[in-house]
């Protein structure tokens, strides 16, 4: 059995982290973390992980965390930093939930997170969670950056439209909305049920922190430099993330061709549903699991594309996705503790 920690699992990651790994057939959690709870029982915290774990929190401790075969971090940003050279000189794997080395320029990490990155010098080597474009990188990795939420849903909107160079790179559109839990477990008086429920409202539209990661994404795909327009909002509701994209179609190729490619693409991904031309995924579609629902739309005399994504933003856009690249570094079945069904309704 693959031993796992999770560092700071107080949160509704970290909860995700325990739920799904609890009934992973080759994975059991030998050590969670958190200086707040330290001595509680997990279940205490998260009565529905009753007779699921009965472990207690204990203080984040190098020594006993490196008894571990992984170990993931459920932190907020910066935390993972400061940590993270003694675990990998350990020899320890390690995947990281947070945004501490998705950035490949320390400067620019330092200029959205407001403070200095306090471990540069792994940068290049930690390597981007997005299974579905860095699988072969990822089963050889020590480190990974689990990617965020918003650029999980956007990056695999857009991916086939810029591998194919099928539209102008230079004006793509993310309008996107996300659940109150993307804004984490803490208090927050904007996240409070008076505040935001029978409400909607976009947030960060002078610049999100999620739009220099998704660039650097879809730079990759298009080997260009992208521009993108991304717009977040807060939709009253807990879980999901809903992606409407736009992008000028650059080619004269038939919306159904363009739906073979994505077909192609991903065909062989076992989290990725495209599905049939005009459909409308759903975010109740991908409640609880690890998928990512696709659909292509066209206007009539309109050479704009619309690609819609939804995926859940505590599964496919965190927890889900990590122990996904969790099963890759292991040689595991890339489905295993996360090929589950939907929550319906």
């Amino acid at each position: 059995m693959i031993k796992a920690g999770i560092v700071g699992a107080t949160g509704y990651t970290g909860s995700e982290l325990l739920r799904l790994l609890a009934l992973h057939p080759e994975v059991e959690v030998t050590v969670v973390t958190s200086r707040s709870e330290a001595g509680k029982a997990v279940s205490a915290r998260f009565p529905h992980l009753r007779s699921f774990n009965d472990l207690q929190f204990t203080d984040p401790s190098v020594e006993k965390l490196a008894e571990c075969d992984v170990v993931f971090f459920a932190t907020p940003h910066g935390v993972a930093q400061a940590m993270m050279p003694a675990f990998i000189d350990s020899g320890l794997k390690v995947i990281d939930l947070s945004a501490d080395f998705r950035l490949k320029d320390a400067d620019l990490w330092a200029k959205w997170y407001n403070q200095p990155h306090g471990c540069p010098e792994l940068i290049e080597q930690a390597v981007y969670g997005l299974p579905e474009v860095n699988r072969a990188e990822i089963k050889g990795a020590n480190l990974i950056a689990c990617p965020g939420c918003y650029p999980t849903a956007i990056q695999l909107g857009f991916l086939p439209l810029l591998e194919n160079k099928l539209v102008d790179s230079k004006r793509l559109i993310a309008d996107a909305k996300s659940g109150v839990s993307g804004a984490g477990r803490a208090a927050n008086v904007g996240t409070l049920l008076s505040e935001c429920a029978d409400s909607f409202k976009a947030y960060g539209a002078s610049g999100h922190r999620h739009s220099p990661e998704i660039r650097q994404g879809l730079n990759q795909f298009s080997g260009d430099q992208v521009s993108l327009t991304f717009v977040p909002h807060l939709v009253p509701m807990i879980r999901g993330i809903e992606a409407t994209l736009y992008a000028e179609l650059t080619t004269d190729l038939s919306l159904e061709d363009i739906q073979s490619l994505y077909e192609l693409r991903y065909k062989d991904e076992p989290f990725v549903d495209v599905m049939p031309l005009g459909s409308s995924p759903e975010t109740r579609s991908v409640k609880g699991s690890n998928y990512c629902r696709i659909a292509l739309h066209q206007q009539p005399d309109s050479n704009v594309i619309i690609v819609l994504s939804v995926i859940d933003n505590l599964v496919k856009g965190a927890s889900g996705q990590a122990v996904q690249n969790m099963n890759l570094m292991f040689g595991l079945d890339e489905r295993a503790g996360i090929n589950q069904v939907p929550l319906m309704p």
